[in-house]
């Protein structure tokens, strides 16, 4: 069983830059890959970035690449999302999901977060 809390939401100007943690309750964090996901009013869920286990390899959908950055710290049973250049498009809530495979599929992602609210203003 894993717990997620996000955190680091919240109103930012076009362009500015925002970084979302989430913290994971339990001893097993650093076997679990790592997913950050994203809903907009009326608009299915997307998947934004993943990280493996160890951290060595990560995935980005193609709208973020470049200006979201995913990374964790076992240590502190934490992953990150760095997220600079901001669009109005990026707004969303924001969930951090825990799973056994690393995947670009939120089917594979079994634990989640509540969210957080990221609104990008123009």
């Amino acid at each position: 069983q894993v717990q997620l809390v996000e955190s680091g939401g919240g109103l930012v100007q076009a362009g500015g830059s925002l970084r979302l943690s989430c913290a994971a309750s339990g001893r097993t964090f650093s076997s679990y890959a790592m997913g950050w996901f994203r809903q907009a009013p009326g608009k299915e869920r997307e998947t934004v970035a993943a990280i493996t286990a160890s951290g060595g390899i990560t995935y980005y959908t193609d709208s973020v690449r470049g200006r979201f950055t995913i990374s964790r710290d076992n240590a502190k049973n934490t992953v990150y999302l760095q997220m600079n250049s901001l669009k109005p498009e990026d707004t969303a809530v924001y969930y951090c999901a825990a799973g056994t495979r690393y995947s670009d599929s939120a089917h594979h992602y079994r634990y989640w977060g509540q969210g957080t609210q990221v609104t990008v203003s123009s």
